[in-house]
């Protein structure tokens, strides 16, 4: 994802048939889960809430989608196992990341290589009985975290779905159910301008976008909101969820197909100064500036710091005087706020990144609230 680095802690199963291409009208809710090098323990994820589970990541060696992780043998049958206990759970292979989009440009580069990486796939997804596909290039045509890329991507990315699609439709037949195949995406007007989402829309059944790390410390040199669903007029850049699914719809992505993201996690600024509680206010980078929203729960709330609230953006942020630390995060009612927004909106339901950043399961259970009327 945009900040899916990997040091970063962080609908049915029901065998439908094949032919029923668009999503459930069920909201989807969709969460990452992202192990690494740690074994899964036996109740550790609680699927309850979830109708589909990515887990990242998959990896791209010599043109071909391998296991990202020597845990990944292991993890992934534990994580295809808990839909015994929710029937209606998909579970997916994320490919790629931030740092693991390198071999993309070449791997799509020619229909050759393109068709050697789609038979991995397939393979890949019956070695582990999975539901599908989600591809995390991050970015076709843009370098990323300095990726080999080139101008053909764009038409390339386009191709690639397009292909895995036909792919998948011909093995869905034989098994007679769905694979699904999604995409997470930027939300940059650049990464828009490097895709062709009418065309990427028609193959894919979810774009999950990535609606966060709009503003991040040691990038911008003022704090501002993470996840900001809608923009602050003080807001110097301008940016929001709502803007990002609006220029992603006016580019040919229908609303049923989006996903909103939410991150699990928040962003930590110092240096800042007491002015307005330290929002839009120069600041730099803190240490452990990507903090999990168990670790702001545990260690900031009520601990020094005050939370307050933009109306405007509708979200919540952090200001300790003493430390002169901003934070910008999610919590329950900014959630609750995304969730009608997707209801009201139309939208396909919610993303999360990472699952383990809320040990607790309290911003899930936020989601289940905020779309379905849960009490979890």
């Amino acid at each position: 994802m945009a900040d899916m680095r990997l040091l970063v802690l962080g609908l049915t199963f029901a065998l439908p048939l094949y032919g029923f291409a668009a999503p459930s009208a069920a909201p989807v809710v969709a969460g990452y889960v992202f192990p690494q090098n740690t074994t899964l323990q036996p109740g550790q994820i609680d699927a309850d809430g979830m109708t589909r589970i990515y887990y990242a990541f998959a990896n791209i060696k010599d043109g071909r989608m391998v296991e990202g992780f020597p845990t990944d043998a292991a993890n992934i049958p534990a994580v295809t196992a808990l839909r015994q206990g929710n029937p209606r759970l998909e579970v997916m292979i994320s490919v790629g990341g931030w740092l693991w989009s390198g071999e993309f440009s070449d791997m799509a580069l020619t229909a050759k290589s393109r068709k050697v990486f789609i038979q991995s796939v397939v393979e890949f997804l019956d070695r582990y009985h999975l539901d599908g596909l989600d591809v995390d290039w991050e970015y076709p045509g843009m370098p990323g975290a300095g990726h080999a890329f080139r101008s053909e991507d764009k038409e390339n990315f386009t191709l690639l779905l397009k292909e895995l699609r036909k792919r998948f439709d011909a093995e869905g037949k034989k098994r007679q159910r769905r694979l699904y195949l999604t995409i997470a995406a930027g939300t940059s007007d650049e990464y828009l301008a490097h895709t062709e989402m009418e065309a990427v829309a028609r193959s894919v059944d979810a774009v999950n976008l990535m609606t966060y790390d709009y503003t991040q410390p040691g990038v911008d040199a003022a704090t501002g909101h993470n996840a900001p669903l809608f923009a602050n007029p003080a807001d110097p850049k301008q940016v929001s969820a709502d803007a990002t699914v609006q220029a992603f719809e006016q580019a040919g992505v229908p609303a049923e197909k989006i996903l909103l993201g939410v991150p699990f996690y928040g962003k930590v600024w110092g240096e800042v100064a007491d002015n307005d509680h330290g929002l839009f206010k120069p600041g730099v980078k803190a240490p452990g500036v990507d903090a999990a929203y168990s670790v702001i729960e545990e260690t900031m709330l009520g601990h020094g710091f005050t939370r307050y609230w933009d109306e405007t953006a509708r979200v919540p942020y952090l200001y300790s005087e003493e430390k002169r630390e901003f934070v910008s995060y999610e919590d329950a009612e900014s959630i609750g706020a995304k969730c009608e927004y997707v209801r009201t909106h139309g939208l396909g339901g919610v993303m999360f990144w990472s699952y383990f950043n809320d040990p607790s399961g309290e911003l899930l259970a936020a989601i289940d609230r905020g779309l379905h009327g849960g009490t979890r």
